[in-house]
């Protein structure tokens, strides 16, 4: 076996901020070539390798190799632990991935090995996306979605909603507002409504979904010296995979639907959203990860693609080595032991 965290440290090394992955891209295609048992393809910045056999029962395991913006070349490597951009999220994945696709020639099901482009980006620009217009390149029965979880199964995920809240005002010089209405004034009960907010927890396949909803971000302001007419709140809310991206909105504009005035254009619009994806922990495959793991499934708290495999119709859940709370963070990292205990619970699950 190579050592995956050297292989881990020389991926992390290559510079793959989103929209910029065709050299990591590449070093991975060159490895995957090398296996004769694969069949590799290649579509933009992306690349997929497969076992032969069809689709019935087939596992794909996928990881994306973009990071966040930063700097690759600020990595410190150890003797058993890597500090640096996308070690956690989620280069040591891809790493386990590529040794694993190379190692295992003689599976106990067909596999297709995912590794995609863009996805710390907007879902419309992922490498999913581009992949999908080849007919049969996804099809599966079961998806293994490695985004770090510190080897635990981290099971469906929250669906994604972001929202804009817009209110207007009248204009006025600011030494006399009485002549005018402040919009971003306005904006203050529905704030006060969002702080207000009790999340709904939900208990599915004994894992807990909390949703959550908060005020994300605030424009508005024409100069220091009016009364500004037009102010805008986004909203991000997270809701649990047992409710469509219609249900979330729904809840959305009843808690402020009351502190709007049609007449002053005040509007409530989605801006983009995602629904989740449920467990799957019935599956019996899942169902054996669960148990090689040694832990309790729990909620993914967060979006996935784990959603977009579901949609395609495929059982996925989420598993990786790296901690996720790392993920994004100046420290992320991760460590050999987590590789090398990653690595003996996939191969002993795919072999």
């Amino acid at each position: 076996m190579i050592d995956l965290l050297q292989r881990t440290a020389e991926l992390v090394a290559v510079n793959s901020v989103s929209r910029n992955e065709a050299a990591l891209a590449t070093m991975v295609e060159a490895s995957l070539r090398r296996a004769p048992h694969l069949t590799v393809t290649r579509v933009g910045d992306n690349v997929v390798a497969q076992t032969a056999g069809g689709s019935a029962g087939r596992i794909l395991i996928a990881g994306h190799l973009d990071t966040v913006p930063g700097d690759p070349e600020a990595a410190v490597l150890s003797e058993d632990r890597l500090v640096g951009l996308g070690a956690s999220d989620m280069k040591a994945s891809l790493a386990l991935m590529e040794a694993l696709a190379l190692e295992l020639e003689t599976p106990s099901r067909p596999l297709t090995w995912v590794f995609y482009a863009r996805e710390e980006i907007a879902r419309s620009e992922s490498g999913l996306v581009e992949l999908a217009q080849v007919p049969g390149l996804l099809d599966a029965e079961v998806a293994l979605l490695l985004e770090p979880t510190a080897l635990a199964v981290e099971a469906g995920c929250q669906g994604t909603l972001r929202l804009e809240v817009t209110v207007g005002g009248v204009r006025a010089h600011s030494a006399r507002p009485f002549m005018g209405r402040n919009a971003i004034h306005r904006l203050a009960p529905i704030l006060q409504a969002v702080a207000d907010y009790r999340p709904r927890v939900v208990l599915l396949d004994g894992c807990e979904y909390a949703e959550q909803l908060q005020v994300v971000g605030i424009t508005g302001g024409v100069s220091a010296n009016v009364v500004p007419d037009r102010a805008t709140a986004t909203l991000n809310a997270r809701f649990a995979p047992d409710r469509s991206l219609e249900e979330a909105t729904a809840e959305v504009e009843r808690l402020v639907e009351g502190f709007l005035d049609p007449e002053l254009g005040d509007r409530f619009e989605v801006v983009d959203g995602a629904p989740g994806a449920l467990p799957g922990l019935g599956h019996p495959l899942v169902a054996e990860l669960v148990e090689r793991t040694g832990q309790a499934p729990r909620a993914k708290v967060g979006w996935t693609d784990v959603a977009t495999f579901a949609a395609r119709g495929l059982v996925a859940t989420n598993f990786g080595p790296g901690d996720p709370l790392l993920a994004h963070h100046p420290d992320e990292a991760v460590d050999r032991a987590s590789l090398e205990a990653a690595w003996a619970i996939l191969a002993d699950l795919l072999a």
